[in-house]
């Protein structure tokens, strides 16, 4: 199974709009980063997490040729806002593009996207979607299995996912005891880590770090970054052997 890191930035991207600062105006393709998603390619299924505003280059980029569901984590923009770039898929394949939300996320893309539900005035060429409801049961799409983890997001409650070995945590502060337990006896860890000064909803970098060994992974990955947290160079250097900064286009066999 192979994970490819669509995207490994926070809400704004970086570089961030208007934004002159040293890691905006880097030129280091690591610290060029689309909003935060994974692409997961088993032998029978290719599957996205997470389809934000950065979808359409996103696939386009990683040059994804079919693609069977889009697995949501919770419904912010970032990790939403792509979904009627859906529709190249369903005329490429033909057949609807499934998706799997909580019963919440489902609310938040019908509310979004009202059109792509409307099913008295549809119009010609919208996207075509087959919602599936999960919740913090266990699921399968082909052979991959999810297993969901829920952390809180400040007060909203976002689900990660642990598939084998291989854990994906994005926006998270807090994480109950009952959760870290499906975590733990991951290899790999994937993890917010925003920025090194307290934020109220994500991890810093020094709580990454902490949650990292309090789980004993033996590779942990940060994801969702912020310009604030420094150069991918910079921080990387700061970083114990087993702890790295996660990139756009990083692949990972499972």
């Amino acid at each position: 199974m192979t994970i490819t890191f669509l995207g490994t930035g926070t809400s704004q991207g970086v570089p961030v709009i208007a934004c002159g600062c040293e890691v905006c105006a880097s030129a280091d393709k690591h610290d060029k980063r689309l909003r935060s998603s994974i692409l997961i390619e088993s032998a029978d299924k290719t599957v996205v997490i997470d389809s934000g505003p950065d979808f359409r280059y996103q696939m386009l980029r990683a040059n994804v040729q079919h693609l069977d569901a889009i697995v949501y984590t919770h419904e912010h923009k970032d990790h939403v806002a792509g979904l009627d770039d859906v529709r190249a898929f369903n005329f490429k394949q033909q057949a609807p593009m499934n998706i799997y939300a909580e019963p919440r996320v489902q609310s938040a893309l019908i509310r979004e996207f009202p059109y792509v539900f409307d099913e008295e005035h549809r119009y010609p060429g919208i996207p075509e979607v087959t919602m599936h409801t999960i919740g913090l049961d266990a699921f399968d799409i082909g052979s991959i299995h999810f297993i969901p983890i829920e952390v809180m997001h400040y007060k909203l409650p976002v689900l990660g996912f642990r598939i084998n070995d291989f854990t994906y945590i994005t926006d998270a502060k807090t994480i109950s005891e009952t959760e870290k337990q499906k975590i733990k006896g991951s290899k790999i860890l994937v993890i917010n880590a925003l920025q090194k000064q307290t934020h109220i909803s994500h991890f810093t970098l020094d709580e990454a770090i902490a949650f990292a060994r309090e789980i004993g992974a033996e590779k942990t990955y940060f994801t969702h970054i912020s310009h604030r947290l420094g150069k991918h160079q910079t921080i990387a250097a700061e970083l114990p052997p087993d702890i790295e900064l996660a990139y756009d286009g990083l692949q990972l066999e499972i």
